[in-house]
């Protein structure tokens, strides 16, 4: 196991490959575990980092860290304990909101982002998802019966259900739709189109947000795409983390392996 301090508290973290620094951020049901095949293919040409949030895996778990601006915080102390300079960042549900909020606070640092599953509101988040019965049954609940999934399931039961409650209620108090409104950086949205935990939102109000901002349905997956579609997820990825700096990801609509995915 690897990992540094931060604000004096354990962070567990995992890197593979060489290359430009990418940073894979996971959500509320699982930990650093299941980004491992996204990190494989990606530790080609890059290299990949994936760290347990607080609260999370084998992070420190102390509720005053949970809110969505402390696992910010986290992260920025994270990049600073290892050095690490501008960033691509991959974030999916939990990790999307804290990717969304840190390149809001610190664009400078972010080249590009890739948020998956992420509800732009707490309207689109499942009451089921809110409020957990238990870690064992949200696992069930979001995750098909296949050999890549059982690193969730190992891991979903280290995780303390208040760390999911706590960051929930801070998106209660506030809205992601401003935010892409206006951003700046270069951002793919990418849901699953069975996803039973996130409602996405329209392609109306996708194509309203800022031009660097685009969306691709994966038809077949629910709320984990990496794990329910990895070939078609590690394909996008590559082609999303080849486009040059700044250019936004609107242009993949014209790769023809995705046309009839994107909406």
């Amino acid at each position: 196991m690897t990992a540094t301090v931060v604000d004096d508290k354990i962070v567990h973290y995992e890197v593979l490959g060489r290359g430009r620094p990418i940073i894979f951020l996971h959500g509320w049901v699982g930990s650093w575990r299941y980004w491992i095949p996204a990190m494989q293919a990606a530790s080609v040409s890059y290299r990949a980092y994936a760290l347990d949030l607080w609260g999370f895996g084998d992070s420190a778990k102390e509720v005053t860290d949970y809110s969505l601006q402390r696992q910010t915080d986290l992260l920025l102390g994270f990049l600073d304990r290892l050095g690490i300079g501008k960033i691509a960042l991959i974030g999916h549900g939990l990790g999307a909101l804290v990717s969304t909020i840190f390149t809001r606070k610190y664009p400078s640092m972010v080249d590009r982002l890739m948020l998956i599953s992420i509800p732009f509101e707490i309207s689109s988040v499942s009451p089921r998802l809110r409020n957990p019965s238990s870690l064992a049954d949200l696992a069930d609940w979001l995750l098909s019966k296949d050999p890549l999934t059982e690193p969730v399931r190992l891991d979903a039961s280290k995780a303390d259900p208040q760390a999911i409650i706590t960051s929930l209620n801070s998106l209660d108090a506030m809205s992601v739709l401003p935010i892409m409104d206006i951003f700046a950086t270069p951002c793919l949205v990418v849901h699953g189109q069975s996803d039973p935990a996130i409602q996405m939102t329209t392609d109306e109000r996708i194509l309203a947000m800022s031009e660097n901002v685009h969306q691709i349905i994966l038809e077949d997956s629910g709320h984990f795409p990496m794990l329910d579609e990895s070939t078609k997820f590690h394909r996008l990825m590559a082609d999303f983390l080849a486009l040059e700096s700044g250019e936004s990801p609107r242009q993949l609509q014209l790769k023809e392996e995705w046309k009839r995915r994107v909406r």
